[in-house]
């Protein structure tokens, strides 16, 4: 059986627009331990035992220390889901990855492609992960889903680089492709409309409903063993409505992860 550990990643130092990501592993879960709901799947699977393998949170103080972290629990783990943070810590995450699941494919749900070179002279910003990750040969595929804020350059980013973009506005969960290889599932939440989880720093509508990113995990059919949770800024939620969806979403991937349908 897969051992299975959670890890929080507080870290938001490359976030362009405003802060806050950093603040949200203790928000996440404080909705997950509220007593507002259980600890099972929608396909009745518990949970329970992966909870209890909660490695609290990480503050790294420079940017590559993420992957050390990673590289450290994933000595002790199979699989890791991390709870961010904004979405510049997936490219660290995956070079400790890569030296455990060398034929590693992404699934990356998002409102943007995060392709760019660089931004804000940044080029490790959180609008750059992918762009660092597809250089560096650190991944087999890249398959995004959810883009609906594409612009010429990151087009031509996806072009040389092969990334599979499905955009939103041709959605259907039926183009959700295959993958033969081990996944890693990347999770920004504002891939969700901001109807659903305001508490995201670029609100950008038109994006999918809780369900349709629910279907997308429970259609999962390649070993998933790895996943990040990332851009949930508490200081923009309503009433923690994000906080419980990011808990709700938790929930699923941890059971994917488990093996669970």
């Amino acid at each position: 059986m897969s051992r299975i550990a959670i890890q929080g990643i507080c870290y938001d130092d490359k976030s362009s627009y405003q802060k806050g990501p950093r603040l949200a592993p203790h928000r996440i879960r404080e909705a997950l331990h509220s007593g507002s709901m259980n600890n099972y799947t929608e396909a009745g699977h518990s949970v329970e035992s992966v909870l209890e393998q909660d490695l609290g949170d990480f503050s790294p103080h420079k940017y590559f220390d993420i992957e050390q972290i990673t590289r450290d629990n994933l000595k002790k783990y199979d699989k890791l889901l991390s709870l961010g943070g904004d979405h510049s810590i997936t490219y660290p995450i995956i070079q400790a990855y890569q030296e455990r699941y060398p034929e590693l494919a992404i699934l990356h749900i998002d409102a943007h492609a995060d392709l760019y070179h660089e931004f804000e002279g940044d080029p490790y910003s959180h609008a750059c992960p992918f762009a660092r990750i597809m250089e560096n040969k650190l991944v087999m595929r890249l398959v995004q889903v959810g883009i609906r804020t594409l612009n010429p350059h990151q087009a031509e980013q996806a072009e040389k680089y092969g990334v599979e973009i499905l955009p939103m506005q041709d959605w259907r969960l039926s183009d959700l492709p295959s993958f033969d290889q081990p996944l890693y599932l990347s999770l920004d939440l504002d891939g969700i409309d901001p109807a659903f989880a305001p508490g995201v720093s670029h609100h950008e509508p038109g994006g999918f409903s809780t369900r349709q990113v629910l279907d997308i995990i429970q259609h999962i059919e390649a070993p998933l063993v790895g996943a990040d949770i990332v851009e949930y800024n508490p200081g923009r939620d309503f009433q923690g409505t994000t906080a419980f969806l990011a808990a709700k979403l938790m929930k699923e991937i941890l059971g994917k992860m488990q093996g669970g349908d």
